[in-house]
Formats: C-alpha cells, sequence, structure tokens
C-alpha cells in the first residue's frame, strides 16, 4: 500500500506485512534490555524503518489485540494523544482515523490522518496503517502533517502470554535536529511496549464496567461511524511551507529525555 492510497485489503497485504515483521535482512539491532528489542533498518526513502519485539508472559493474545484496538480505553493510558478518533468505515476491517501526537515545547504536535487496516487468525492478529489524504481532514495550523508509510502491530499467540512485533517507518516532516533521531531509536519503542504492559494489565477489570460486549474491531455491527465517499479522496498533498515551524535548532537540553514521543502511534 502507498502513501495517499485507499484501497480494500486483500491477503496479500497482510502477507507483506507479516514478512516484515519477521525478516532479519537488512536489520541492525539497535536496543536489547529487560526483554525489549529494537531494530532500525535503511529504506529507499529518507526515513528510517523501526521494528520492536517483546513478549508479554501474563497478557492475553486477544487483550493485547482489543487494547490496541479501543479507543475508548486509549485515552486512558496513552499519554502521548492529544486528539484521536475513527472518522470513515472503508470495509468492516478498515477505516480512516485521525490521530494527533501531543508533542513537548519547543517541537510542533505531528498529526496524522491514516487508513487502518485490521485482522484477527487463528496464529496472529494484524493492525497496520498508513497515511492518506481527504478534502475534510487539511492541515491545521501550527501543527504539522506528519506522514505514517507504514505502521502497525501483529500479535502472536506465546503460550498463555502473548509476543507483540511493531513496525513503523514514519516521516515526522519539519526541520528536525539530528539528535532527534537517535532518541527515537533509545527510548520510544521500549517506552511503549512498557506502557502498552500496563493498560494491558488494566484492560479487563476496566472493560468489564464500560461497555464490554462493544468490540467493533470485533463486531464490525457495531460500527457507527460514516461510510466512506471515495470521491472525497485526494491526491498525495503538498505540505504547507510554513519557516515559522523549523526546528531544527532545537538543542537537545531543551527537552526533557522522558517526553520525547515522535513516533509512538
Amino acid at each position: 500500500m502507498a502513501v495517499g492510497e485507499v484501497k480494500y485489503p486483500e491477503d496479500s497485504d497482510f502477507k507483506v506485512f507479516r514478512n516484515l515483521a519477521d525478516s532479519v535482512d537488512g536489520w541492525t539491532e539497535k536496543y536489547s534490555k529487560n526483554g525489549t528489542k529494537v531494530w532500525a533498518k535503511n529504506s529507499d526513502t529518507s526515513s528510517k524503518m523501526f521494528k520492536a519485539h517483546k513478549v508479554f508472559s501474563d497478557v492475553s493474545a486477544s487483550v493485547m489485540y482489543d487494547v490496541l484496538h479501543d479507543s475508548d480505553f486509549r485515552v486512558k493510558w496513552d499519554s502521548s494523544m492529544e486528539e484521536g478518533k475513527e472518522m470513515y468505515m472503508v470495509c468492516p476491517n478498515s477505516d480512516l482515523s485521525y490521530y494527533q501526537l501531543k508533542v513537548p515545547s519547543p517541537f510542533k504536535n505531528r498529526d496524522y490522518l491514516m487508513q487502518r487496516i485490521w485482522l484477527q487468525t487463528l496464529d496472529a492478529s494484524y493492525i497496520f496503517n498508513h497515511s492518506v489524504f481527504h478534502k475534510n481532514v487539511p492541515e491545521r495550523k501550527g501543527v504539522i502533517r506528519a506522514e505514517s508509510i507504514l505502521t502497525g502491530y501483529l500479535v502472536r499467540v506465546n503460550g498463555k502470554g502473548c509476543e507483540l512485533t511493531y513496525v513503523s517507518q514514519s516521516d515526522p516532516r519539519g526541520s528536525l535536529p539530528k539528535w532527534i533521531v537517535n532518541k527515537l531509536t533509545q527510548y520510544l519503542a521500549p517506552k511503549m511496549m512498557n506502557r502498552l504492559h500496563k493498560a494491558c494489565l488494566k484492560y479487563p477489570t476496566w472493560k468489564k464496567k464500560n461497555r464490554p460486549h462493544h468490540k467493533p474491531w470485533l463486531n464490525p455491527e457495531q460500527l457507527s461511524i460514516p461510510r466512506l465517499d471515495m470521491n472525497d479522496i485526494l491526491p498525495r498533498q503538498e505540505y504547507t511551507d510554513d519557516d515559522s515551524l523549523d526546528e531544527s535548532e532545537v538543542k537537545e537540553e531543551d527537552v526533557k529525555e522522558d517526553e520525547i514521543n515522535f513516533n509512538d502511534i
């Protein structure tokens, strides 16, 4: 799937993502601690690809899949989210979603409009996305419209627990300083894994009290968002050229280490 393309999911899309999550060629290990491993890979574009993997012995695959989907619960655990919502249904296992990433000053918030695709099978569950363009979701003043080239999760059963592989290739755009790239590798994926783990442990109790049977990602008849009109999809957009969004001079000491959250989606 290419950035800007909206399409109905095909078996080949899931195969491509799975092969990417499982591949070893071209990946370089950048981090390994407390069971979390992170790799980086150069690509044909200027944006590197990152991959993280962790086994969760005390979290079932079904709970992990639900937590990654449940937007009502996400506001409880995702402190990086300024705003997030499902906007249009493409088909029963795909939608267009908006996500705005909260970024500490002096950086600008990033936002994404993405086609998400998901599937649950007997041996694996998939959720992945790429950026698209819609006439009703233009750029916002003071927020940088970033691009997800491909970002997603592969969840597998592992004994009584599960294992999660997270893959992301994203262009945060803007004129970012070079030091931030290293921070992305060192901190974001492990931080996301830890945050997800804590959320998964709390989810079953929370869900019992909050619409326990409402899971539109498993029950498409529960979807309440409007159907996508393909005529509203725009070709790939030219982005705003705004000098005030230049962040290249931001120094590392000006940003708190635990607040760097650029790719945590």
